[in-house]
């Protein structure tokens, strides 16, 4: 008898057959999912599929009008000339849902250029799309992967471009899987047909897709809830977690997909990073490009949780992980193992997997605000995307410091709009201000206070001894641990200093009010055991300085956008970062008698979070 074909880079755990109670469960877990929106309607997919074949018929248009420019008395070249879009990401894996987005790349031949694509291409789609089908175009040239978005008849695309080295693409043209198409490609070409290249070899490395496709929709949906799904913001993307399941499903080739969402939380819980995940040993190729080795890059060896792409050249996915990312998706992965032991065996629904995330309600007392925005709706597409890009690189900065034992950024911003109507309500609109939020925002968001703090922000303890504070040899302000008796510790705003550079020009005119439209992340922060008292005018003046030395700011957006950070406190947080039916902490009232030492009454409705097990990173590796 033929031995089965083997996945992955070592032997699978199990090779079991499902029991009648774990596909029971799995026929639970689907209707779930169904339950919880993950599938769209087949009338849903077919607008998606008409929508690609729209985009496709102007990406031929596109090569053609480049082949007419290039070489007018090329008829053969001209008459042969098209391109060809692929899809990655959720929607080529199978696990798209309702108002996912659509990553998409269009191949074209050698002549056709990435300067061409940006400047014939959205003129196109506007030109050959139906009337007013194309809204919230933006064009990045500048990005990592350049890129176009754009909503295209209501559904979100992502599309990027890149050549390979063919003069011209022959009609079957069907896939990248050859790495000799990467030949000649510079390193943003590179990463653009990997998107596609990496998709379609994951499909190839599980056992049973449908089992995959299942897994992964209720690992994305559980990644999402958490809030522990966002790339940019530190914590895995979408193909983070797809490979993440691959590998499991590679080590239960036989499983139900129940079981592998079952063992997901247990393998990656338990998993020895920084030892990588692989779906496949790592391939060499044509190309002198550089591919994931720890042993030779020494930039490789600082990845924490290294997941590695499967095609070649081998990249790792999960480079924007931090320290604080970490710790945070392991307390998840373990609260997540505890709840699916008990659903396997019947004493919990599935249901109680995706419960939303704590993370404004009691997941923090102290959180950093920090606020783009822009006088236009252009600008601030612009301007928001870069910070939201750099977010990531405060984090980095606030949790090296010594009170900080964590800093968890969330893992999106919320827009907003406001009417103002002088440079005064602009300025505090800049400075994280709620109060002139238009009409159609005010109905779910009340004005905020914003503590006007970042620049220092000085710990105390509510109810110290004596309310006496200690300051040690080297100056720094320090306040005895905060104990039953002693109480929380809470926070002390200072005025800001304010950064001319960072803010536009005056605004205020006699036309009537300004629109302003801004983009706001939050991140919330842990203090280390003992911490009193916090500066962060260096991390953050630091920042700061890093989004605005940006060239293109200084080029053409410095009159038109601004960044703010302030500190927000919990009871502070806006109106609409809760959910109906959430309880938004409350300012606590202070207890008398707490001055002369006494002990505190009953403890606070919103006790400060649990200390973070600091042995938890420790031991992953």
């Amino acid at each position: 008898m033929a031995s089965e074909q083997a996945y992955g880079v070592t032997p699978p755990i199990s090779v079991q057959l499902p029991t009648e109670a774990e596909l029971r469960q799995s026929d639970a877990l689907l209707e779930e999912l169904k339950r919880q929106k993950t599938f769209e309607s087949p009338a849903e997919t077919a607008k998606r599929e008409e929508v690609l074949a729209s985009i496709q018929t102007i990406c031929d248009a596109f090569v053609r009008r480049v082949a007419q420019e290039k070489e007018p008395k090329n008829e053969v070249l001209i008459r042969n000339a098209r391109g060809k879009v692929f899809t990655y990401g959720s929607y080529r894996l199978g696990v798209y849902g309702p108002g996912s987005d659509i990553d998409t790349l269009i191949v074209a031949p050698k002549y056709v250029t990435r300067e061409d694509y940006f400047k014939f291409f959205p003129d196109l789609l506007l030109s050959m799309a139906p009337k007013d089908a194309i809204t919230d175009m933006a064009v990045v040239t500048d990005a990592f992967v350049p890129i176009i978005k754009f909503e295209y008849s209501g559904i979100s695309i992502d599309l990027i471009f890149s050549r390979v080295i063919q003069k011209q693409l022959s009609p079957d043209f069907k896939d990248l899987k050859d790495s000799g198409l990467l030949r000649g490609l510079d390193e943003a070409e590179l990463r653009s047909l990997n998107g596609t290249r990496v998709t379609d070899e994951i499909l190839t490395l599980v056992p049973e897709q449908s089992t995959f496709k299942n897994a992964l929709r209720a690992i994305k949906l559980w990644a999402q809830r958490r809030a522990v799904y966002a790339n940019i913001m530190g914590f895995p993307g979408g193909v983070a977690w797809a490979m993440l399941v691959a590998r499991v499903c590679q080590l239960y080739p036989k499983a139900t997909f129940s079981v592998i969402v079952n063992k997901f939380f247990l393998v990656i819980s338990q998993w020895r990073w920084p030892q990588p995940v692989l779906l496949k040993p790592i391939e060499g190729g044509p190309l002198p490009v550089r591919i994931w080795n720890p042993k030779l890059y020494k930039g490789d060896t600082y990845h924490l949780m290294p997941v590695i792409t499967p095609a070649y050249p081998s990249m790792c996915a999960t480079f924007n992980i931090t320290r604080s990312s970490m710790a945070i998706i392991n307390r998840e992965l373990k609260r997540a193992l505890q709840i699916s032991e008990s659903i396997m065996v019947g004493k919990r629904p599935w249901s109680d997997l995706f419960v939303k995330h704590t993370f404004f309600t009691a997941g923090y007392k102290y959180y950093i605000s920090v606020t783009s925005a822009a006088k236009t709706k252009e600008a601030h597409t612009i301007w928001s995307g870069y910070v939201e890009s750099k977010v990531r690189m405060l984090v980095q900065k606030l949790e090296q410091h010594q009170s900080i034992a964590l800093a968890h950024a969330f893992n999106k911003g919320y827009e907003r709009q406001h009417l103002c109507h002088n440079q005064e309500e602009i300025e505090a609109v800049q400075e994280g201000s709620l109060d002139y939020l238009c009409k159609e925002d005010t109905e779910q968001t009340t004005a905020i206070k914003i503590e006007p703090a970042v620049a220092e922000l000085p710990i105390k303890a509510e109810n110290g001894e004596n309310g006496q504070i200690i300051t040690s040899e080297n100056g720094r302000v320090v306040k005895p641990e905060p104990t039953e008796e002693t109480g929380p510790i809470t926070a002390v705003p200072v005025k800001p200093e304010t950064s001319d550079d960072s803010k536009p020009t005056d605004t205020a005119t006699a036309s009537g009010p300004s629109d302003i439209y801004t983009t706001t992340h939050y991140i919330g922060l842990e203090l280390a055991s003992g911490a009193k008292s916090l500066d962060l005018s260096y991390q953050v003046d630091e920042f700061k300085e890093l989004c605005t030395s940006w060239q293109k700011y200084k080029d053409d957006l410095k009159d038109d956008v601004s960044i703010g950070v302030q500190h927000v406190r919990n009871f502070n947080l806006p109106d609409d970062v809760f959910d109906d039916g959430e309880k938004k902490p409350q300012k606590k009232a202070a207890v008398k008698g707490s001055a002369n030492g006494k002990k505190r009454g009953p403890p606070e409705e919103n006790p400060p979070p649990a200390k973070r097990q600091q042995a938890s990173v420790a031991a992953a590796g």
